[in-house]
Formats: structure tokens, sequence, C-alpha cells
């Protein structure tokens, strides 16, 4: 129903209304804050589609779990708005915390080289992360930090609508596909999150441990552009 529609409707529910009370009905008990959210309704705001700003807006300075104690920056996530690749990795590190933006440091060094490796540019793509905050030391995200943080990357996914996800790690693959599996056995496949395909792969920071492991990636990403036309 478009804007024009449903005010239509609810001038119809207001007449309704009246007539009953007209009537002599007295069987309707609506609190202040219920009849203030059917008033909010009339407003044009109300009707406004989400934006990746507004998201942000309504992230605010978070103070949703522990991590906010020891950040620098929120790192919201960076890049096209109308992306049709989405690459989501665990968490901001020491460099990201810094300066409040996605995979800048040396693991985001390798990204950007492998984002160039499949014909693409950062300004394409989008990057975020499924936690905004740094944990401790470079940690490992808790259950509840994870828990805290997701909504916020979900209502990112749902502006964005890209045709696809890159799942960068063990944290990121399992958290968008709700799995406990390694993330040694996702890799090499696409998988769906809320309709979009999703091909999880080893995290960056991971191939710096482990440079032998680059070679499964570039088999990942020649998948990926093989899907994408590229």
């Amino acid at each position: 129903m478009n804007t024009k529609g449903f005010n239509s409707a609810i001038e119809e529910v207001k007449n309704h209304l009246r007539f009953l009370a007209g009537s002599g009905c007295r069987g309707f008990d609506c609190s202040k804050k219920s009849l203030d959210i059917i008033k909010s309704w009339e407003s044009k705001e109300a009707f406004l589609p989400e934006t990746l700003e507004s998201i942000r807006t309504d992230l605010g300075d978070c103070r949703r779990c522990r991590l906010c104690d020891g950040r620098r920056n929120i790192v919201f996530g960076e890049g096209n708005h109308s992306a049709k690749l989405v690459f989501v990795g665990e968490g901001p590190g020491y460099e990201e915390d810094q300066r409040g933006r996605p995979f800048i440091g040396a693991a985001g060094q390798l990204l950007t080289k492998i984002i160039q490796a499949i014909k693409l540019t950062r300004e394409q793509v989008y990057i975020c992360n499924i936690i905004k905050c740094r944990p401790p030391k470079n940690r490992n995200p808790l259950p509840d930090e994870i828990k805290a943080c997701l909504p916020f990357l979900q209502r990112q996914i749902a502006v964005l609508k890209p045709d696809f996800i890159c799942a960068l790690g063990t944290f990121a693959a399992q958290t968008l596909l709700k799995t406990k599996e390694p993330i040694s056995r996702l890799r090499g496949n696409f998988h769906k999150y809320r309709g979009i395909r999703v091909l999880p792969t080893y995290h960056p920071a991971y191939l710096l441990r482990n440079p032998d492991k680059k070679r499964d990636v570039w088999e990942d990403m020649k998948m990926l552009m093989n899907e994408m036309g590229g």
C-alpha cells in the first residue's frame, strides 16, 4: 500500500471510531502511548525508507555491550551504498579502532588486494563487520557482544540488498548462517542468508598467519567472480 492509500485507510478508521463514540460506544481504552503512536502514522517521516545514515544515527554512541568501554571509535562500515557485493568481517582491529574505518590495517591491505584480484575496487563494494567495536587485545567477540550488534548489521544488509555476501572468517560465516560448522567446511560453497548468496572464506588476518591458505581463498574468489559474471 502506498502512502496515500495508507493515510486514507487511517482516516477511515478514525472516522469509524468517531461514529462509534458518537453512538455511545465506550468500549475502547487506549493509553496515551498508543494514541501517540497512531498519531505519528500521519507524519510523512513514518514512511521514509531506512537508510545507512539513519541506522548509524540509531546506533549513536552505542553503549549496548561492554566493548564500548575500551573502544576509540565505532566502525560502522563503508563503501558503495548500491553494492552488489558486501564483505562482512569479524570486528575492528587496532588501526580500524583508531580511525573508525573497516579493514585498513595489514589484513585490510590484503583484503584490498583480494578485491582488486576479482576486478573490483573498494569503492564498488561495501565492507563491514559482525561487531562494530574492537574487542580488547583483538580477542574473539563474545556471544552477547555479537547479539547486541547483530541487529544493526542485519539492517545494513537489508538496506544494501546485495546479490552476494562474502563472509570473512569463522565468526562472520557462523553468525550469518546460524551454524557451528567450521570455516574450513563452510568455504568453497555458496550458502543463503535471507535469500542472499553467501560465500564464506578465510579471513585476511588468518591468511597473514597461514599464507598457504591463500590458494583456497583464490579458488573461492574465482567461484565468486564466475557467479557474479565477472
